[in-house]
């Protein structure tokens, strides 16, 4: 198994040398919230709202302060908007008792926050800190890895631990990535694009038919 996730490792990222997450963000309380309002929906329609919400509010004070009404009219197109807007407006609340605006820089401090579980802090710690402290299990992820053959898991935590014994620590963000690059790029869950698919030589599910 090792080797086998040294090959898909080494392959993916020849292939997608530049994956990275594809939030727009220009600092970790950006990335934050970006990555809350990225819950059921897309990274391109969250990209689409985080500017102007960002303008009004910049920092984690601007938006503490906010009417909840105003953020539910900007993050409307994101879906389940009410409860987002109520999450992301009491997160800044935290952040600005607890931490003096600043975004912790720990799993437990992250999940502390309102609205903010565990996939959403190993985002904002693999990508605006660099800490790689897990694998971030969204539905591409979760999707490749058990076709791949390296989980049959279909819990994220379960999956996520899984991909933890296997891949080494220094790899887990930027393996989270290239899987999320893949499932969006090749392995398409709804139609798999096997044949272009650069390890479909190490997949136990590739097939030729496309």
């Amino acid at each position: 198994m090792k080797q086998k996730c040294e090959q898909v490792y080494n392959t993916l990222l020849k292939t997608w040398p530049d994956a990275h997450c594809e939030l727009d963000f220009n600092s970790p309380f950006e990335l934050l919230i970006a990555t809350t309002l990225s819950a059921q929906t897309t990274d391109v329609i969250v990209n689409k709202v985080t500017p102007k919400l960002f303008a009004h509010y910049p920092t984690a004070y601007e938006l503490s302060k906010a009417n909840q009404e105003d953020i539910e009219n900007i993050i409307r197109s994101t879906g389940f908007y009410k409860n987002k807007a109520k999450n992301i407006i009491n997160s800044s609340i935290d952040l600005v008792e607890k931490y003096e605006g600043e975004v912790p820089k720990d799993i437990k401090s992250l999940t502390g926050l309102a609205g903010v579980g565990r996939k959403t802090a190993n985002v904002v710690l693999g990508n605006a800190f660099n800490i790689n402290h897990g694998f971030v299990v969204d539905t591409h992820v979760k999707r490749c890895a058990n076709l791949i053959g390296f989980t049959t898991e279909t819990k994220p935590e379960k999956v996520e631990k899984d991909l933890m014994n296997i891949f080494p620590q220094e790899q887990w963000t930027m393996m989270s990535h290239l899987f999320i690059f893949l499932g969006r790029r090749i392995c398409i869950a709804k139609k798999p694009q096997c044949s272009l698919c650069p390890i479909k030589k190490l997949c136990n599910s590739a097939t030729e038919n496309v």
